[in-house]
This record gives C-alpha cells, sequence and structure tokens, in this order.
C-alpha cells in the first residue's frame, strides 16, 4: 500500500529527472570528504568508524556501496540510512536541491498543500508569540515555573517554550493584527469556537506553552501546562485539525528520530517536563506520546527508530498497568529482532525528578536494570496467579497459550511459546507443599522475582528443609541418577536384553534403539554391535546374535544382562513371550526409559539451581522432579488385555 502511494505521488520519470540533476557523489559529498579514484570516488564510510576507506561512489552506475557495512544504494537511499528520512522526506530535499518542484496530481491537492502551508505559517506564529510572552514582563510567572522545574533560559530557547497570557482574546489579537484570519485560527485549534460561542476565544489562557512538531520539525500542535491549582485540565493539548493527528506523533519525535540514527538510545517516557529533564541530562532519544495512552501508530514510530525502545514507566500501579497497556498492544506486531525493553523508576519518582535529584548517572542506573518484554510479561502473569493446586497451574497454562497466539509473527510466537512454558515447566510445584505460600497468602504482586519467574524467598531457620548440599548428597545415592558409572541402569537393561533375545525387533524398531538415550559406555558399545551386526543381515535368531556378541567380545556384558532382568516382573523380555505382547512392552519400555532419562536431567539441573539460589521455588520443583522419578521407578506396563497372548492373566489400568 505505502509503496504504490509513493509512485503515485513520485511518477518515475520525476525520480527520474532527479537522478539525472544530481550525482550520487554531490548527494554523499555534502557528508563524505571523497577523494577520486580512477571513475570512482573513495571515502571513509559514514556508517562505521574506520581508518581505511571502504566506502565507494560510481556516478556512471549511479549508486554507493560500503563495503564495512554492505550498505548500497542510489541518491535516496543515502539520505533514508544516513539521515533517518523516510522516502517522501528524502525526495523532497533531493528534488529542492535540484531545483525541481514536486509534482501535484490535481489542482484540488494543490490547493490543500497550498492551505497547509499556510497553516503551518499560523502555528510557527503562534509559536513565536508565545515564546515573545514567556520573556516579556507578563511571562514571569511562566519563567519562575519553568524555573523550579530547573528548565532554565537555554532549555525554554531549545525546545522553544512559551506562555499563553491569562486573557481571553490576547493571541486572537495578535495573530489578527499579521492578518492571520479567525478561520485559520480555529483550523489550527488556537481558538475555540462552536455553535453557541458568539465570539471565538483563545483556547490556551495563563499557560506554559510545549510546541509539539511533526516529523520535519514543522509545529502542528501546543501542549500547555496550566499554572493554577484549580484548573480541571493541569494539561490541555491542542485539538485533532488538519495538521495534528495525536496518536500518531510523538513529543520530541522530530529531534529524536534524528539522534537515534546516531546512536541514542529511543527512550518513551510519559510527559513533556519529563522528555526535556532526560534530553538535557544527555538522552536526546526520549520521547512521550501526547496526553494518551501509548497507541499503535506512536508504537510504529518507535519501532521505526529503533528495533528495541525502552518504555520508561513510573514504579506505583498506575506506571505498571501502563506498562501492561503498552505490553498488550505489542504483542500482535512483534518481530524477530523487533521488541520492547520496560525501565520502572523508584516509587514516587517520575524522569525529572530522577534527574534532579541524581543526574545522568541516576537514570543509566533505571536503564541498566530495564527487562525485556518476556521478562514483563511473564511477571504481570505471576501477579494475577496461583499455582497451588492442579486447576489452578492448568489455568496458567491456558492463560500463556492465549498470549502466545496473540503474537502475529510466527518464528517469534513459536520461540514465546517455549521460553513460557519452560518458564512455567521451572515454575511447577505440587501441592500442598509445606512452606510454598499462593500468591494471595504472599502478598499478590509484592515481591520481587528472579529471572526465571520465581520469588525470590531465602530459606528460613526451622523450614524443615535439608541445606542444599545435604539434598544434593542424597540425590546423588540415588540410584535413579547414579547412572551407570558403576553399573547398568535398568532400563537400559532390559530393552537391550529384549532385543537379544527377540532380533526381530530390529526389524521395527532400528531408528528407536539408534536414538534411544543411553549413559552407560557399555550399554552404548553393545547397542553399535547389535545395530551393526542387524545392517548386515545377520543375527536373526537369538542364538545367531549372542554368538556374534560373544565373538565380538561382548559376551560378559549379555551374561550379566541376563542376571538383571527377573523373570517373574520382566517376562516379555525373555524369549518365550509372545511377539505382540514383546512389541507392547518394548514400546512401553522405551517410553518409559526416555522419561525417566529426561527427569534424571532435570533433577541434576534442579540440584544445581538450588545449590545457586536455595529459594522455596528451587527446593520445590527439586522434590518435584524427584517424586515423579520415584514414581517411574520399577514401573510396569500395565494395559488392558496385556500378557494374554502368552497365556498370563491379563491385567487392566
Amino acid at each position: 500500500m505505502e509503496g504504490s502511494r509513493i509512485i503515485m505521488r513520485f511518477p518515475p520519470s520525476f525520480l527520474d529527472e532527479i537522478r539525472a540533476r544530481l550525482p550520487v557523489s554531490e548527494v554523499v559529498g555534502k557528508r563524505v570528504q571523497l577523494k577520486k579514484q580512477g571513475r570512482e570516488w573513495r571515502g571513509l564510510s559514514p556508517f562505521n568508524p574506520e581508518k581505511t576507506p571502504s566506502f565507494y561512489v560510481n556516478d556512471q552506475k549511479g549508486f554507493y556501496h560500503c563495503f564495512s557495512s554492505g550498505k548500497h544504494g542510489d541518491q535516496f537511499d543515502f539520505l533514508m540510512e544516513a539521515e533517518g528520512l523516510p522516502f517522501p522526506e528524502a525526495v523532497e530535499r533531493l528534488a529542492s536541491m535540484a531545483g525541481l518542484p514536486m509534482p501535484v496530481q490535481s489542482r484540488e491537492e494543490e490547493v490543500r498543500e497550498s492551505r497547509r502551508k499556510s497553516l503551518y505559517e499560523v502555528m510557527d506564529l503562534a509559536t513565536k508569540y508565545f515564546e515573545a510572552m514567556l520573556q516579556s514582563r507578563g511571562g514571569a510567572k511562566g519563567r519562575g515555573y519553568l524555573a523550579d522545574r530547573g528548565l532554565g533560559a537555554a532549555t525554554q530557547q531549545r525546545f522553544r517554550l512559551g506562555y499563553a497570557l491569562p486573557e481571553r482574546f490576547a493571541l486572537k489579537e495578535a495573530l489578527g493584527a499579521r492578518g492571520v484570519s479567525i478561520e485559520d485560527m480555529v483550523e489550527t485549534g488556537l481558538l475555540v469556537s462552536a455553535e453557541d460561542i458568539s465570539i471565538p476565544y483563545d483556547r490556551f489562557r495563563d499557560r506554559v506553552m510545549f510546541p509539539i512538531t511533526d516529523l520535519r520539525g514543522r509545529v502542528v500542535a501546543f501542549g500547555g501546562r496550566a499554572l493554577e491549582k484549580d484548573v480541571s485540565a493541569k494539561y490541555l493539548n491542542s485539538p485533532e485539525t488538519s495538521l495534528f493527528h495525536k496518536g500518531s506523533l510523538l513529543y520530541n519525535g522530530f529531534n529524536a528520530r534524528a539522534s537515534a540514527h546516531k546512536g541514542a538510545p529511543v527512550i518513551a517516557v510519559e510527559g513533556y517536563v519529563d522528555v526535556i529533564a532526560l534530553v538535557e541530562a544527555g538522552f536526546p532519544g526520549a520521547v512521550a506520546p501526547l496526553g494518551t495512552a501509548l497507541t499503535e501508530e506512536q508504537l510504529a514510530l518507535l519501532w521505526k527508530m529503533a528495533p528495541e525502545p525502552l518504555l520508561l514507566f513510573d514504579g506505583d500501579k498506575a506506571g505498571r498497568r501502563a506498562a501492561w497497556r503498552a505490553l498488550d498492544l505489542a504483542l500482535p506486531h512483534l518481530k524477530p529482532g523487533v521488541s520492547l525493553s520496560f525501565g520502572m523508576l523508584p516509587e514516587g519518582q517520575d524522569p525529572d525528578d530522577l534527574v534532579r535529584a541524581g543526574g545522568r548517572e541516576a537514570v543509566e542506573s533505571v536503564l541498566a536494570q530495564a527487562q525485556p518484554l518476556a521478562d514483563v510479561l511473564w511477571a504481570r502473569e505471576l501477579e494475577s496467579a496461583s499455582v497451588d493446586t492442579p486447576e489452578r497451574r492448568a489455568a496458567l497454562e491456558a492463560r500463556i497459550g492465549e498470549i502466545v497466539r496473540v503474537i502475529g509473527d510466527e518464528t517469534v510466537r513459536k520461540h514465546y511459546r517455549v521460553e513460557l512454558m519452560e518458564r512455567f515447566r521451572r515454575l511447577f510445584i505440587s501441592a500442598p507443599q509445606q512452606g510454598v505460600q499462593s500468591r494471595r497468602d504472599s502478598g499478590g504482586g509484592n515481591g520481587r522475582f528472579d529471572s526465571r519467574g520465581g520469588r525470590r524467598q531465602p530459606f528460613g531457620r526451622g523450614s524443615g528443609r535439608p541445606a542444599p548440599g545435604a539434598a544434593g548428597e542424597g540425590m546423588r545415592r540415588s540410584a535413579l541418577v547414579r547412572g551407570a558409572a558403576a553399573e547398568l541402569p535398568r532400563n537400559e537393561a532390559l530393552l537391550l536384553f529384549a532385543v537379544m533375545n527377540h532380533p526381530w525387533l530390529l526389524d521395527q524398531f532400528a531408528e528407536e534403539l539408534a536414538d534411544m538415550p543411553l549413559q552407560n559406555r557399555e550399554a552404548a558399545q553393545l547397542r553399535r554391535a547389535l545395530l551393526d551386526i542387524h545392517m548386515e543381515g545377520e543375527g536373526e535368531d537369538a542364538q545367531a546374535l549372542v554368538a556374534r556378541l560373544e565373538t565380538a567380545g561382548l559376551g560378559a556384558l549379555a551374561a550379566r544382562l541376563r542376571q538383571l532382568a527377573v523373570a517373574r516382573h520382566d517376562w516379555p523380555a525373555f524369549a518365550d513371550a509372545a511377539r505382540a505382547d514383546v512389541e507392547l512392552w518394548w514400546g512401553q519400555r522405551l517410553v518409559l526409559h526416555r522419561r525417566t532419562h529426561a527427569l534424571s536431567k532435570d533433577l541434576k539441573e534442579a540440584e544445581k539451581r538450588l545449590a545457586e539460589e536455595p529459594t522455596d521455588m528451587n527446593w520445590a520443583r527439586f522434590l518435584d522432579i524427584q517424586r515423579q522419578l520415584a514414581a517411574l521407578d520399577g514401573t510396569e506396563a500395565l494395559v488392558e488385555g496385556f500378557g494374554a497372548a502368552s497365556g498370563r492373566p491379563a491385567r487392566s489400568m
């Protein structure tokens, strides 16, 4: 859609005329010192710092190429890359340099464009008037307010701050004397007019004025800060006009865009004075919505400036709610490499307070603690969730699924699903648990969460829980995770023993056997031999297979496997079991083995986390995995009809 609009507004013949009049070297040469080298020009890259020139311009071919950054393009691309301009602005800039008038599609469009230009002039006149009033005798009140906020004369001039006198018709009369019509003042929102208002009057009175510019630096609206406490609206913005759409612009957006292109971080805050304070403290990429919550259009603007802008909110409940609204707004639009980060201010402070109290260092400290969107999302869900029963855990899991489905990009959606479900897994607590409180009992969301979503709660004395070292020692002594350093794990032994007695299993399950996780080196060696014999087409019966294993020096290991199998419990692994029973048993035993192996790895990780951070959450996770492993140890297949084929009593679930 955007591309088609660009083509309609800028015909190819017009763009070609610009290219013909302006060689690439002339456009680039205004920013890069070029030296002639044969048919090309060469210079240092404007995109990356370098000592050896790697930037080339070829006027005959009509392009530049930067070997250090890989950037390549024509005159328009260069302005867009070097100055961060959108395509229409790059065209207008180059057309002016080339002395070409901009194309007009129709007489109506020409009239509208001329009308807009005159309205921009009206807004500029109003800005100059407010600036003059601030510095006049009548502006002492406004200067006093700004001085109290630490905004001196240089800052006032930099941001073109002004003051609206208390009189009802002051601006109206001043602009009228300059030839501005009442109609233009009404259309730009400077005057209030309605059917029930006989005489239009000034919209802004007794207010400090903050000019709002569009992305080309033209004043299109104002924000006025009241100086009296009993005024109904502390901040008053211009209404929607033909120049101003508050949901599509950001305060300081014009200057922030240029600064962001030079590497400044993009920081979105809530108020105009907050933006000015941050800029003055050395953060020129600061912006703010225009008196409303962040909109999708404003979010898109932020992403045009930086792939991961930072939203800085107050540290109170209102600030958290604002952060969560922004989070929900962003989720459907996340893309690879495009997201948000969130910073929270100390409670009771806004950015202006922070700067005045601690300067740039205080701001940098807050920014350094900013969290990625995924962390803030997880913290929000935990704050409102209770996980002390299976039903409540299921509700949280369902909520995670709902959140993930909102994300539009398939790749990002996949990674969020994996990330959030992994955090959910780590949080999993079997209830009831001593010492593990529900969020309702522990004060809702007032606790602090670690990077994995757990609440930071140190172990207390007399809690009845062993120290991490003791728990770890017990775990290491367990046969469940001792593994095969000293002996063959039971599941591994039984599965291999069954293959020895039933070589035909390899016809169906060779790939499963090859992929089966093994802890014991001898077991892995035996598996390799079994697969090799199968691939060679030998060992079709058990006796031939065992003979081949003995030839390979594995006869002793095969004998050890027989000793581990118990005929009464492990009968499907023995040679006299019916084929149907063996197939069913072997498949289920393989699933059980994989589950045990995965839990053993989880247990080792849980022990490590518990040693590093002995929280209730980590302790509960450790115990839960131990219980799951204990439940699996010695489990037998209990399936309806199992054993009937071998003449054994049927079992049921």
